[in-house]
Order: structure tokens, then sequence, then C-alpha cells
């Protein structure tokens, strides 16, 4: 539980998940209260690991669903939000094999998409709204929404732990919350 509050573990967890001429400029560990990652996939094939393309492959629509806290580390790099878990977590996974998809954006399947990264990295162009609440003990609540209708309720606290592992945590914090626009906090 310790390596959750080292900055350094955190650094290693989120560049896992960072695109190419990017880099982390803030990241912080966080809790995640409850999560919807949502996507319309073309031209693929789901696997037991994932969704692979495949030219005669349908169109499936996946719902990646967590409720309950669990621990995550937050960051932003220049252009995106990068959310990962801390300590391998289960999901709820729902499958629609013949999504309506009028009017809905359509991603096509480059390479395989393992489950397990779906949900991790998101263009700031990808989100819709983001509200921030002051939560309890000078922690802030925040609900990010995204354009397809993915979501994540999460807790931001005010110290990152114990131990000193994070030293930066609460300018960290204060970065991320500008970013996403929690300026009125």
């Amino acid at each position: 539980m310790s390596e959750i509050f080292d900055e350094n573990n955190m650094r290693q967890v989120l560049g896992k998940y960072i695109p190419g001429g990017e880099s982390l400029v803030a990241g912080i560990h966080a809790i995640s209260k409850e999560t919807l990652i949502t996507g319309i996939f073309g031209k693929c094939i789901r696997r037991e690991e994932g969704l692979f393309p495949d030219e005669k492959g349908g169109t499936i629509e996946l719902n990646k669903r967590k409720y309950g806290a669990y621990d995550i580390y937050l960051g932003i790099t220049q252009s995106c939000l990068v959310i990962a878990e801390c300590e391998k977590c289960s999901y709820l996974y729902q499958f629609n094999d013949n999504p309506a998809v009028e009017g809905r954006e359509v991603q096509e399947v480059a390479s395989g998409l393992l489950f397990d990264d779906m949900g991790t990295c998101y263009s700031f162009g990808d989100i819709r709204s983001c509200e921030m609440k002051k939560g309890w003990m000078g922690s802030v609540k925040c609900r990010v929404v995204m354009k397809n209708g993915g979501y994540f309720k999460l807790v931001l606290p005010k110290l990152g732990g114990v131990g000193g592992g994070m030293p930066h945590h609460g300018e960290y914090r204060d970065m991320i919350m500008a970013r996403l626009g929690g300026r009125n906090v």
C-alpha cells in the first residue's frame, strides 16, 4: 500500500499511458468513486482480452463500469488527461453487438485494444464538462464527463498520503484542477 503514495511509482504507472511526444506535467493520487468508460468501435472482433481489427468484423458498443471506491493516479500532459489504477481492479463489461450509431462517433480499431487499457488517456477536447465541489477535510469532489457519455466521479484528497512520498501533491492537484476548469472551488 505504501508504494501507492510514491511519486516515482506514480510517474512509472502513468507513463505507460502517455501518448508519444507528451510528458507528464502533474500527477496525483486520487480516488475514483464511480466510473463509466464507453465507446463504439467499428470493423473489429471481440476476444477475451480485448477488441481487435478485422475487415469483416462488426460494430461493438462497449461500456466498462465500476461502482465503488478505488485508488487511481490522475495526471495531465500538455493535451491529455491520464487515469490509471494504482492496483489491479475488476470492472463490469457490457457489450452491444448491434448498437445504434446514428449521430455517434465510431472509432476504428487500428491495433488491438485491450480492455485493461481502455479509458486511460483522454484528449482535453474529449471532455464535455468538469464539475468540482468542496469535499470533506479539504478534498475536492470532481465529476468529469466525456463527450461520448462516459464519466468519472473522483475525490482529489488535500494531502498525498503519509510518509512524504508525494511531496508535490498540493501543487500538482492545483494544476490539475486549474486545467480541468475547477478554479472556482
